[in-house]
């Protein structure tokens, strides 16, 4: 439903996650081939390395080839919580090894289009939370870019500041792709905390956590609240030329659509409805 709602303002491309170890292998399939086949989207499946052998990696490239599907979003990815698994089984370390692995794939002629995948790897505007010393961050980052990749899409913030901190500091570092910056319209006090936790931990500037606190048991007041500070963070990115913005939309589309409307952005009436 949150495909059908989105796709007549026709985004760039519409991200699909991937479950911590590889636990909705086949639901991730199915949806980014769904995407591909019966919408005018761009799905970009996110692959994660964790808890996967070459073999597996492999396997998953050729089928997101073989349904022509033009970009991944490559991550190091976290350990299912409470699973056993064969340690022994992991070819893959950090997400550099990732990238690396998909740029041989890509080198090997086996993707349908020339390029192959475009590849697409994580920032972390408030640095890397396995990673406390941002120097050394920035030099991890510099090498999983150029180990093969082709634009970032950066982990949610909710200070302007930190992206634009961590865009200067990557120019600095002689890093170049494009950098889109990720942003989640706060809709709910529970969402927000889990969507913090997922992301290792996210700083919250003194002037949301006051205006969040005056509303916190007013769930209306609090998505309006949410929706109006991602509203402005928008404005602000897009007046500094931010290579583009991914809206993290939790599988819900009402807030992003009132900050697409706001913004200006049009609807294109004759999309197809999808049967996604």
């Amino acid at each position: 439903q949150t495909i059908r709602d989105l796709e007549s303002y026709m985004p760039h491309f519409v991200s699909v996650t991937y479950g911590a170890g590889g636990s909705t292998r086949d639901l991730t399939h199915g949806l980014v081939e769904r995407i591909q086949h019966t919408t005018k989207l761009d799905p970009i499946p996110h692959l994660t390395c964790v808890c996967h052998n070459e073999e597996e990696i492999q396997a998953i490239l050729l089928r997101y080839a073989k349904s022509a599907i033009g970009n991944i979003l490559a991550l190091g990815g976290d350990r299912p919580a409470g699973i056993a698994y064969d340690k022994s089984r992991e070819s893959f370390q950090h997400a550099i090894d990732l990238v690396k692995f998909i740029r041989r794939f890509n080198e090997s002629g086996a993707h349908p289009e020339r390029r192959g995948f475009g590849i697409g790897v994580a920032g972390f505007p408030e640095g890397h939370p396995a990673t406390p010393n941002r120097l050394v961050e920035m030099d991890n980052f510099k090498a999983k870019v150029d180990a093969g990749a082709d634009y970032v899409v950066t982990q949610l913030f909710f200070d302007n500041r930190d992206f634009f901190d961590f865009r200067e500091r990557c120019a600095l570092s002689q890093i170049h792709v494009p950098i889109i910056a990720g942003i989640m319209p706060i809709t709910s006090i529970t969402g927000c905390k889990r969507m913090a936790e997922l992301a290792g931990g996210t700083r919250f500037p003194a002037t949301l956590l006051r205006a969040l606190q005056h509303c916190q048991n007013n769930p209306e007041m609090v998505r309006r609240v949410g929706i109006q500070y991602a509203l402005e963070q928008s404005h602000d990115l897009l007046d500094n030329d931010v290579a583009g913005i991914h809206f993290y939309t939790l599988n819900r589309s009402d807030a992003t659509r009132i900050i697409f409307d706001s913004l200006g952005i049009p609807r294109h009436p004759n999309t197809p409805v999808s049967t996604v």
